[in-house]
């Protein structure tokens, strides 16, 4: 891998001499293992520890297929789904692997007895397969995470709606946590060039889920003078959606889980803060069997105060089970709770009454289509939205990196350095990163 990291910190190797590159037979990844699927059988899921079951090593270079790219990946970073793949929860990806591998032959190199993992990248294409056009060996890029084959009707509208549809390096394998990663083309967007190898990675899976989630047609349709509760909002996702709303002049109503969060939020922006642990609510008089209306009014009490008497029109929401109920409760009549995941658990409840009596909607939102993605890519480079990274890892301590977003021990985004020796590499232009230096720090060091 050397001469591949010594031609893209050169700065002078053209397309032509990374075209000639010579790729190794095998390559350094992060990866969970079939046989090792049963190990955390019988412990509690908040006791169930990443560094056992994910392991960097060798694996060998997968062939090459039509419409395909292998990048050197020098960054990439780490979401719930490298914590749930690494945990064996809610299933085992192994079965994502086995049901893709059944489809043709080329589908068949993804079912293997270990799982490279990882859906965000940052680095440099090496080679592209046969019907690749808009990219060439060389190339600064970054990719998002939707895989889709496009060969029935169904996604031609909204490839998100594509049967085929797959999160790459989650239900699929040769993921973005390795030194290279095999993607399809049209996963591929440009770096943005004035952030750091690691910073351009950071975004990409939930930047882009929050741009759908929020602003898209698909998703929540934000328009100006919005009141949108965000939970988790100094969060992955939670710092960029209100990035998203104080950006499309809504109205965040930031909910944390203490002052040091809060902090955050104000620095974005926001103004209306509820500091959760600060103000005590319990949504549930005991861990599974019964919520607390009277906390959900309480809750929404508060918002009313903050907002001048105000509802809530978009909540986004991603806790899950821990919130819903109350985010129900408290959104406005007509208005949209958007959801995209459950990081407190999958099986939701909430009172039914105040759904369908107020006539508001629940719209589910995963992930973003390549559009929405190139938006909201395009909006980083712009630099109107801004990295929410907050620390980063050598690809050797991967195991940590994903214990700590485990256990909710971080900030932002966690991010990953695969073939970067260092931090701080990959700036081109330096005139407009030293312009909004100060957003691109703001999850460092809290």
């Amino acid at each position: 891998m050397q001469n591949i990291l010594d031609a893209i910190q050169s700065g002078t190797a053209t397309s032509e001499d990374f075209a000639s590159l010579e790729l190794p037979e095998s390559y350094r990844a992060a990866f969970v293992k079939k046989d090792e699927v049963d190990m955390f059988e019988g412990v509690p899921s908040k006791e169930k520890d990443p560094r056992k079951s994910l392991h960097v090593d060798e694996v060998p270079l997968p062939e090459l297929g039509p419409g395909e790219a292998f990048v050197a990946v020098m960054a990439s970073a780490i979401n719930y789904n490298t914590v749930w793949t690494s945990i064996f929860e809610p299933v085992s990806t192994f079965g994502f692997l086995e049901r893709y591998g059944r489809n043709s032959e080329l589908t068949r190199r993804h079912d293997l007895p270990y799982h490279v993992v990882g859906s965000d990248l940052s680095g440099v294409v090496l080679k592209t397969g046969p019907g690749v056009t808009r990219w060439k060996p060389g190339d600064r890029v970054v990719a998002h995470c939707l895989s889709v084959e496009l060969e029935g009707p169904d996604g031609h509208n909204d490839t998100m709606l594509d049967t085929e549809q797959r999160i790459w390096g989650f239900e699929t394998n040769f993921g973005g946590l390795a030194d290279v990663a095999m993607v399809k083309a049209n996963q591929l967007m440009p770096k943005p060039e004035h952030l750091t190898w690691e910073e351009a990675a950071s975004p990409g899976l939930v930047n882009c889920t929050a741009y759908r989630q929020l602003v898209s047609t698909n998703g929540g349709n934000m328009k100006q003078g919005d009141n949108v509760l965000i939970w988790g909002a100094s969060g992955g996702l939670g710092g960029f959606a209100t990035q998203y709303a104080l950006n499309g002049g809504a109205t965040p109503v930031c909910v944390v889980s203490n002052e040091e969060k809060a902090k955050i939020a104000r620095s974005m922006g926001a103004e209306l803060i509820i500091n959760r642990s600060e103000e005590g609510y319990r949504f549930w008089n005991d861990e599974n069997t019964q919520q607390d209306p009277k906390e959900w009014k309480r809750f929404g009490a508060r918002i009313r105060e903050l907002t001048g008497g105000e509802d809530i029109d978009i909540v986004f929401e991603h806790p899950g089970r821990e919130t819903f109920g109350a985010s129900v409760f408290v959104t406005r009549k007509g208005g949209t709770i958007t959801t995209c995941a459950s990081t407190s658990g999958f099986m939701h409840e909430y009172d039914n009454r105040y759904l369908w009596m107020n006539l508001k909607k629940i719209i589910s939102s995963h992930f973003a289509n390549y559009r929405e993605s190139w938006e909201a890519n395009r909006l980083i480079a712009k630099g109107r939205i801004h990295p929410t990274l907050s620390r980063t890892y050598a690809l050797d301590e991967v195991g940590q990196a994903s214990l700590d977003v485990h256990q909710n021990a971080h900030q932002g985004k966690v991010g990953v350095l695969c073939l970067a020796p260092e931090e701080g590499l990959g700036v081109l232009d330096h005139e407009m990163r030293s312009e909004h230096e100060t957003a691109i720090n703001r999850f460092r060091g809290v």
